[in-house]
């Protein structure tokens, strides 16, 4: 039998909720010891192996592109295999799922033979996480800060209720730093999706494997993070581990690494050459100038219009003027107005400026597909190429078991490309949120192998794996070509959605919302 509790009673106890949620706030006068990046690696194994490459390139950065996710998985278990004095790490997210535990025990391995590792996670995607927090942070080698984190560790929705403009306030930053030696930085979190799994999305993805110049510049934008007000010791939010959840948690690792699910992985850390490629010197290195770019932690704790802490200035300028040709590609992508006349004006002037983003029927956030939608015409009558990932789509590199394992492909790499000469890699998306409330990382490259690579991929594999948005011939209204086993397909309605769907996007667009996306 069901009982039914009275009204009364239910909102006395939603009013009692709200109320704690408005009493728990985050501790003050938190003691942060502050720590920075090792700078005396060079005897290590990493550094050793780079040291010659390092020195016969002065003041350029190694560059070795990652692209498929499993390889991105082990090179990350390798680094921290192979790091001998420091593990810095820094993620949006970190799933507690199959390779999430394999990583969080590689990182405890590391730390078993004293490797000093520094964990900061965005606390927003953590919940129900802090068994496996309060766990790593148990260890004397490893401390975890969690980036601008929620009082309310059982109940998050008080925090989003009551201290919204705080709490939506995130930390996007990606980047994996092993004895200030090789870094790897891009769009990827840490989660089976992100690393090639077998899950109900596998997000098209790219990393960039750094050594040289750029990596003392990861390091100095992570301790800017590490040492900031927003980066709270785990041990100040989150209850600390007994000695029955560290055993426990040790154990539930163990299992994870024998179970079925994480066989793919074991093998992949078994057969990528790519830190064993590092430590031989055999590793194709692309030499390169290099700028990493990232906004000041502090632009959580000011308004979104200080433009002084933010980082799309300066990608900008790292990028340069354009003069013939832009490639975008970026999973949530709301050009705004202000981007809109931006890409209208390069456009009008002759630059070539295509991009790539999620479908509707790929996209895992429907607000951002509405928001983008409300400017795909006036892009369209300038002469910018949109094309919409597929959710069939293969990603670049993947192999034949992840290709059969996978049932939807959903876009979630940030790179840009100018001129074939330039291109970013990092976590920031063509949005209002990665440009004003969110922060971000990347690193610009002056690499055209790189950015060729891009601009042919869009000649070449983008119109077989996505839908190319146009303006009918003769109506103008939109049509989607797709470029089908059978030929050219033209759908005038969005393709692989249903009218419900549809009818859902066309509400959306019109709430004042984009602020937010």
């Amino acid at each position: 039998m069901v009982r039914v509790v009275p009204s009364w009673r239910a909102a006395l106890a939603m009013a009692a909720a709200f109320s704690l949620a408005a009493c728990s706030t985050l501790p003050p006068g938190v003691e942060r010891t502050e720590s920075r990046a090792y700078v005396d690696t060079s005897a290590t194994r990493l550094g050793q192996s780079v040291a010659p490459r390092v020195a016969a390139h002065p003041g350029l950065t190694g560059v070795f592109p990652v692209p498929v996710g499993r390889e991105a998985f082990a090179a990350r278990v390798l680094l921290a295999r192979a790091a001998e004095r420091s593990l810095d790490v820094q993620y949006f997210i970190w799933h507690a799922d199959t390779s999430g535990s394999m990583l969080a025990r590689a990182l405890w391995g590391a730390a078993e033979r004293g490797v000093r590792v520094r964990m900061l996670i965005d606390d927003a995607n953590t919940q129900g996480e802090d068994d496996v927090i309060a766990t790593l942070a148990s260890h004397a080698h490893i401390e975890v800060r969690l980036f601008n984190p929620f009082a309310n560790r059982a109940w998050r929705a008080g925090d989003w209720a009551m201290d919204f403009s705080r709490v939506n306030r995130r930390m996007h930053n990606k980047s994996f730093t092993a004895d200030n030696q090789v870094a790897v930085v891009g769009g990827r979190n840490i989660g089976d999706e992100y690393l090639g799994a077998d899950s109900a999305v596998a997000f098209t993805d790219l990393d960039v494997l750094l050594a040289g110049a750029a990596v003392q510049s990861v390091s100095a934008e992570f301790d800017a993070y590490w040492n900031s007000a927003s980066a709270y010791p785990a041990r100040a939010v989150v209850p600390p581990a007994t000695p029955e959840t560290v055993t426990s948690m040790l154990e539930r690792w163990e299992r994870r690494i024998a179970s079925p699910e994480a066989r793919a992985y074991v093998d992949a850390v078994a057969a990528t050459p790519i830190v064993p490629g590092i430590l031989t010197g055999t590793l194709a290195f692309d030499w390169v100038p290099a700028r990493v770019i990232h906004d000041d932690p502090a632009k959580v704790l000011h308004p979104p219009d200080r433009a002084d802490l933010r980082m799309a200035p300066r990608l900008a300028e790292a990028l340069g003027q354009p003069v013939a040709e832009v490639d975008l590609v970026s999973p949530y992508f709301v050009p705004t107005e202000e981007g809109t006349a931006a890409l209208v004006a390069l456009a009008d002037r002759g630059v070539k400026v295509r991009v790539l983003t999620n479908s509707l029927e790929a996209t895992d956030v429907p607000p951002v597909y509405a928001s983008y939608s409300k400017y795909r015409e006036e892009l369209l009558r300038h002469g910018v190429r949109l094309f919409e990932l597929k959710r069939s789509a293969e990603p670049a590199g993947s192999t034949g078991e992840e290709r059969e394992t996978r049932s939807a492909a959903a876009l979630h790499a940030k790179t840009f490309a100018v001129d074939r000469k330039r291109i970013f890699v990092g976590s920031f998306n063509l949005d209002p949120r990665s440009a004003r409330l969110n922060t971000e990382m990347g690193v610009v490259l002056e690499s055209a192998t790189l950015a060729s690579r891009l601009a042919h991929a869009f000649d070449d594999e983008v119109p077989r794996l996505a839908y190319e948005v146009r303006l009918g011939p003769e109506d103008q209204r939109l049509q989607w070509v797709e470029q089908a086993a059978s030929g050219v397909v033209i759908h005038v309605t969005t393709p692989g959605t249903s009218p419900l769907r549809r009818f859902w996007i066309g509400f959306l667009s019109v709430l004042p919302i984009e602020w937010l996306l």
